[in-house]
C-alpha cells in the first residue's frame, strides 16, 4: 500500500517543510490545519479543529493515512492548561483515526523543553541539564505538556498497534507566517527595523549564550528526520534529538547576521537586554516599512515571537544537542547553520516579507 501522510499543523514551520519533503519523496500527502492559507504544491489541504472531534471526523472522511505527523501545539496561559489542551488535541486525532485502522506510524515533534523544562520553569537554576543533551536523560519533575503528549501517543500505540517516534529539535529555523515560535523571522524583522531606524542590532540574551556553544535545527533537517524515522525499522518506538549537525557561537553569528542586513551590531555588555522590550511599540514603524517597500504582511504579530527568542537567547548555560543516537542508526543529513539563516532571509525577501 502506498504511504499516505497526514501532517497535523501543515501551515507551521515544521509542518510546511515536512509536507514539501513528503511530496518530493512521492508520498500522498494531506495537511490539516484550522485555517489553511498558503497552498502547498502537491498537498491536499484539510480544515479541522483538533479540539472538536466532529470537525476532525468530517475533515478526514474518506481519508485513511498510514503515517501521522504531529507538528503543532496551542499556547495557553500556564503549563496546567498547556497539558490539558495539547494532550487533548493529540488524543482527539488518534481517537478519530483509531476507527479507520489504517495508521502504521505516528511521529510527534516536541523539543528541548523536554530537557530544559516548560516555559514557567525554563532553564532555571537547579533545573539545568548536563550538555550536550541526550535522549537517555530522563524526564524532569516539572509538569510538561511534551510528556503528556508522549503519553497519549504511547497509550494509543499500545491500543492500536502502530509504531511511533518522538523528535526533539532545538530552535527551529525556517519560513512560516503566523507561527508561535519563530526566531529566524523575528530576527529578520528586528534587523529590518534596526536598518530603517539606523540602529545597531543589540544582543538580547545572556553572557552564557553569547559566548557558549549552541546549535539550531533547520526545518528541512527536521523534515528529513521525520520521514527517515517513519520508514526505518531500526528507528521505530524511539525518541531522537535533531539539530543541524554543526555548532556555533552567537558572538560570531550575531555579527554575521548583521552583516547580511548591512547594519552594525552590539554584543553582550554585562546585562540581558530583552528583545521583547526592544520590539514593543514598533508596530507603527512596521506598518510604514510595509507601505514604503510594498511588503505583503502588515500584521507584525504574525511574523515575530520575541518572547520565545528571549527564552532561548537568555538561557544561563550553553545548549548543544547530542545526535549520536540517530547517526548510529543511519540518519546522516547535515545543514550549515549560517545557510539556515541566510536561506531563510533570502526566502523572506523573495516573498516580500522583508525588503
Amino acid at each position: 500500500m502506498k504511504n499516505s501522510a497526514l501532517v497535523v499543523g501543515s501551515t507551521g514551520i515544521a509542518g510546511s517543510n515536512l509536507a514539501k519533503e513528503l511530496v518530493a519523496q512521492g508520498w500522498e500527502t494531506y495537511g490539516l490545519s484550522r485555517n489553511p492559507s498558503k497552498p502547498l504544491k502537491g498537498v491536499h489541504q484539510l480544515r479541522g479543529d483538533l479540539l472538536d472531534t466532529d470537525s476532525l471526523e468530517e475533515a478526514l472522511s474518506g481519508i485513511n493515512p498510514t503515517h501521522v505527523f504531529f507538528t503543532t501545539w496551542m499556547r495557553q496561559e500556564n503549563e496546567t492548561e498547556n497539558i490539558r489542551v495539547n494532550s487533548t488535541l493529540v488524543r482527539n486525532m488518534l481517537d478519530v483515526l483509531s476507527l479507520k485502522r489504517s495508521v502504521a506510524h505516528v511521529a510527534l515533534v516536541t523539543g528541548l523543553k523536554h530537557y530544559l523544562g516548560p516555559f514557567e520553569s525554563y532553564a532555571k537554576t537547579g533545573n539545568l541539564p548536563e550538555t550536550p543533551v541526550r535522549e537517555d536523560q530522563g524526564r524532569l519533575t516539572f509538569p510538561n505538556f511534551y510528556y503528556a503528549q508522549e503519553d497519549v501517543v504511547f497509550e494509543a500505540a499500545a491500543r492500536d498497534g502502530f509504531t511511533w517516534s518522538v523528535h526533539r529539535p532545538h530552535t527551529i529555523i525556517g519560513e512560516a507566517v503566523g507561527n508561535l515560535m519563530n526566531m529566524g523571522t523575528t530576527l529578520a524583522v528586528y534587523a529590518t527595523w534596526c536598518k530603517e531606524r539606523g540602529l545597531p542590532m543589540v544582543w538580547p540574551g545572556s553572557r552564557e549564550q553569547w559566548s557558549g556553544l549552541s546549535d539550531v535545527t533547520d526545518a528541512r533537517i527536521l523534515a528529513k528526520q521525520l520521514v527517515w524515522a517513519a520508514t526505518t525499522p531500526a528507528a521505530q518506538n524511539q525518541a531522537f534529538n535533531v539539530a543541524n549537525g554543526d555548532v556555533f557561537r552567537w558572538n560570531r553569528l550575531w555579527f554575521d547576521i548583521a552583516d547580511w542586513f548591512g547594519i552594525a551590531a552590539e554584543g553582550f555588555v554585562e546585562t540581558i537586554r530583552p528583545l521583547e522590550s526592544a520590539m514593543t511599540g514598533i508596530a507603527e514603524d512596521w506598518t510604514k516599512i510595509v507601505k514604503t517597500h510594498g511588503l505583503k504582511e502588515s500584521h507584525l504579530e504574525r511574523l515575530i515571537s520575541p518572547w520565545h527568542t528571549d527564552l532561548d537567547l537568555g538561557r544561563p548555560l550553553e545548549v548543544v544537542t547530542d545526535m549520536t543516537k540517530s547517526r548510529k542508526l543511519g540518519f546522516t543529513a547535515y545543514q550549515d547553520t549560517r545557510d539556515s539563516f541566510f536561506d531563510l532571509f533570502k526566502s523572506l525577501r523573495t516573498g516580500q516579507i522583508i525588503p
